[in-house]
């Protein structure tokens, strides 16, 4: 007799119960937006505030990462991991087909979710794949937060962007626990007092 490979209730021969199956279907949905926020918490410090106020200063110092995060929770693994979960689920369904082309995190994630209900149903390993899902999901969490903090508009970007004084512009976002802003434009760092006040000081009127 199949039962479900998560909960050990009878399923009427199915590898996931109707609940882990949901469960697995909104993990899979937003296991790309939760690598989004690792990407943004994990970025280094690329710019010097000399490059923001368009002085010909060098950039400032990198800020200090934790390395050992950055090999095992960041966008590249997760993509690894569910990409290959997805080469075999297609594997399992269609041995006859290829292997599809390269794929985004985001993309693969959309594939294996239109799948869930032939992985479910026929597929031995979807146990597995749903513990892995919920370790990547996991271990994003521990990064940026849970459940993830909304971001807030806090003004418009001010860095130069090239030699012609062009400026950025964008919007800033931040969220709670966040210690500097990072423009998801032009990734341009502020980080300290000095930086906020400078980046105050040079909003739009209307904004300010």
């Amino acid at each position: 007799m199949i039962v479900c490979e998560i909960c050990g209730e009878e399923t009427g021969g199915r590898y996931l119960c109707g609940r882990h199956a949901v469960q697995l279907a909104k993990r899979l949905e937003e296991l790309p937006v939760l690598y989004a926020e690792v990407s943004e918490c994990l970025v280094p410090r690329g710019y010097g505030w000399g490059e923001i106020v368009a002085t010909k200063s060098a950039a400032g110092p990198r800020s200090p990462l934790n390395e050992d995060v950055l090999d095992t929770v960041n966008v590249a693994r997760a993509a690894e991991v569910v990409r290959l979960w997805r080469l075999d689920v297609q594997r399992v369904r269609w041995p006859q087909h290829g292997a599809p082309a390269p794929a985004s995190l985001a993309a693969d994630c959309r594939w294996l979710g239109m799948e869930l209900e032939w992985i479910a149903a026929h597929y031995p390993a979807a146990g597995d794949l749903s513990r892995e899902v919920r370790a990547l999901e996991a271990q994003a969490r521990a990064v940026v937060g849970d459940p993830v903090p909304k971001r807030k508009v806090v003004g418009l970007c001010v860095a130069v962007t090239d030699d012609r004084g062009t400026v950025c512009g964008a919007e800033i976002t931040h969220k709670a626990g966040e210690s500097r802003l990072v423009c998801r434009s032009c990734r341009c760092v502020y980080e300290g007092e000095q930086d906020l006040l400078l980046l105050l000081h040079y909003q739009p009127r209307e904004i300010a």
